[in-house]
């Protein structure tokens, strides 16, 4: 695990719409860098809302510290300069490209290292998708891709800055099996570049394969919290999600989440 970066710090973070308050105030552990950290939980637990009040996207108090810069000072575009927001899809209407929609996402914040013309940061761009594996996809409208290359190419859009701060709603949720693991080895690879990953997945076993952290969250508060096995219990999950289940590891030393039916009518 890489230290390069910087850590962040979430102290009594509150966020909501309008009138409708989803968290309040939420403390995590210090989350260091150079580690990949999974969200988790229920239906409206509150984890996209968490991940979009991180990134600045919705009204939120208390505080986020990204080593020792207090993220909820800055304006929306001085944080984008540190963090990078993966929604959970791109909107199908869409008319660029997609080498057109990395390259206006690389210039829409433009970072301190990075100066270079449009040459630049075409190449830069394409280097990124096909790292992902989707250079193939480079001049195809936004709007005509599948629901899994759509994804592919938001994910594109958030890595093309390299921030320090990589913030994916549910980033596989639209991938079949072989595409999940090519995204979760690349998640895995920018965090042991320095950065924190932070992403907000449904599937347990996934989540328990492949992150340093998880925080599991329940009603818009932190159920549980720390190393996957530590955090992902029979117990917890018969309190946060309802039902009995085993937590096992396979032959290969990795937890497996084996639900057997409700809680109330385990046996």
């Amino acid at each position: 695990m890489s230290s390069t970066g910087f850590p962040l710090a979430v102290r009594d973070l509150g966020a909501g719409y309008r009138n409708r308050k989803v968290i309040e105030n939420l403390s995590l552990e210090t989350i260091a860098p150079g580690s990949f950290t999974a969200l988790v939980g229920p239906n409206a637990a509150g984890k996209s809302t968490l991940l979009r009040a991180l990134a600045g996207l919705v009204p939120a108090t208390g505080s986020v510290r990204l080593g020792d810069t207090e993220l909820m000072d800055l304006k929306l575009a001085e944080r984008a300069s540190h963090v990078a927001f993966m929604p959970q899809t791109l909107p199908q209407g869409a008319e660029l490209t997609v080498l057109e929609g990395v390259i206006g996402a690389l210039k829409a914040s433009p970072l301190a290292e990075f100066d270079g013309g449009l040459a630049a940061a075409r190449r830069r761009a394409v280097d990124v998708l096909d790292r992902l594996g989707i250079v193939d996809l480079a001049l195809e409208g936004i709007g005509r891709l599948s629901g899994g290359q759509r994804q592919m190419a938001s994910l594109a859009q958030a890595m093309v800055r390299a921030p320090k701060l990589l913030l994916l709603d549910e980033p596989t949720s639209a991938l079949d099996l072989r595409h999940q693991l090519d995204v979760m080895t690349i998640i895995r690879e920018l965090a042991a570049e320095g950065r924190i990953v932070v992403a907000v997945l449904h599937d347990l076993t996934l989540a328990a394969a492949h992150a340093d952290h998880v925080v599991v969250l329940d009603h818009g508060r932190c159920a549980a919290q720390g190393t996957p096995d530590a955090a992902i219990t029979p117990a917890l999950l018969g309190q946060v999600y309802g039902v009995a289940a085993r937590v096992e590891r396979c032959s290969r030393g990795r937890l497996h989440i084996a639900v057997d039916g409700p809680a109330a009518t385990a046996a």
